[in-house]
């Protein structure tokens, strides 16, 4: 029999997320009991949930404490069709055994073309072309760039994301360095990686992007000091989380060494105080969280809750199945 399901998102979650064919895909699955509801509806309404076996969720997303639960249960499954679960999660969930899938690899894909895209561009240092050209009016005349044949690019953190960097970077002859204290040196090897320390990478790579989650533990792990190691005309691109920057530090570094270029993606806090510098210094670029999935890129994310699905309803091992140890890191 096909498990009884509901869609519990934001109304505009849904649509991102959940196009027609995913939609489809899920009512041949699963038994849609009622039109997609959002955490207000439900709770208006608990006893919607008094049959759901499984929810398709997504931003949006109720925290499911032990008063949902309790409205909830035949509960057994929810397949989470964006990236981080932790403000759905609770002990309560863990508790009571419930499969969370979440497509965060889905979200990670968009990530890695927007820093492949920006490694080459910052490469070429196209950033500082295009800002001098504001600032001055006229076209800057060209001046030497480290360019893609030769240079040396670092990773900070080797998790899905940073992996995902490597690997399509291979598609470049560029030199891949690393810092990460928790993979070992033979894969690093594997994706053509050579794993050194913090320090070297922020001394020798021509461009450094942080992929690191946002931990207690990695809170301001970037320090000003790793900006001041950095070579000249060096780029620095964050599409990780801003809280794992000393964003003081960097700024202070920054308004020293005009030669450096920040690419930011996300800042902390996001976006940054009204009269922060970030908004005025010359060598920041800043887009508003732009890097993972927006648009269609959203219905990836659905169709890997789809597939997670149907390996669950089949019996099959779930692909991206979360744990409450893994919960924490998904940033």
């Amino acid at each position: 029999m096909r498990p009884k399901a509901l869609f519990v998102l934001n109304a505009s979650s849904y649509d991102l997320i959940y196009g027609p064919e995913e939609r489809a895909a899920i009512a041949e699955l699963c038994e849609v009991m009622a039109p997609p509801q959002t955490k207000e509806s439900l709770a208006a309404a608990p006893s919607l949930l008094r049959e759901a076996e499984v929810i398709f969720s997504g931003w949006g997303a109720p925290h499911m404490d032990a008063a949902f639960l309790a409205a909830a249960p035949a509960l057994r499954a929810v397949f989470y069709g964006a990236g981080s679960v932790k403000a759905m999660v609770s002990e309560a969930l863990w508790q009571r055994g419930i499969v969370v899938t979440s497509s965060w690899g889905a979200n990670g894909i968009p990530v890695a073309e927007f820093t492949v895209a920006e490694i080459v561009f910052s490469l070429k240092l196209g950033w500082h072309y295009v800002l001098a050209g504001k600032r001055e009016g006229r076209l800057p005349a060209k001046r030497a760039v480290p360019g893609l044949y030769g240079s040396t690019v670092g990773l900070v953190s080797l998790g899905m994301i940073g992996r995902m960097v490597a690997e399509r970077l291979r598609a470049y002859e560029v030199k891949v360095i690393a810092y990460d204290p928790f993979v070992k040196a033979e894969a690093a090897a594997a994706l053509g990686v050579e794993l050194v320390g913090l320090d070297e990478v922020f001394a020798r790579a021509d461009v450094v992007s942080l992929h690191t989650p946002w931990l207690k533990e990695t809170e301001k792990m970037i320090q000003g000091r790793h900006f001041a190691l950095m070579k000249r005309d060096a780029t620095f691109i964050n599409t990780a989380r801003g809280a794992v920057v000393d964003e003081a530090g960097m700024i202070e570094v920054l308004q020293e060494r005009t030669d450096l270029m920040a690419v930011l993606d996300v800042t902390y806090p996001e976006p940054p105080k009204p009269g922060s510098p970030l908004y005025t210094l010359p060598n920041v670029v800043l887009t508003p969280h732009i890097a993972g999935s927006l648009n269609q890129e959203c219905r990836r994310m659905g169709r890997y809750a789809v597939e997670e699905c149907r390996r669950y309803v089949r019996g099959e091992k779930l692909q991206w199945q979360v744990t409450e140890a893994m919960a924490a890191t998904l940033a």
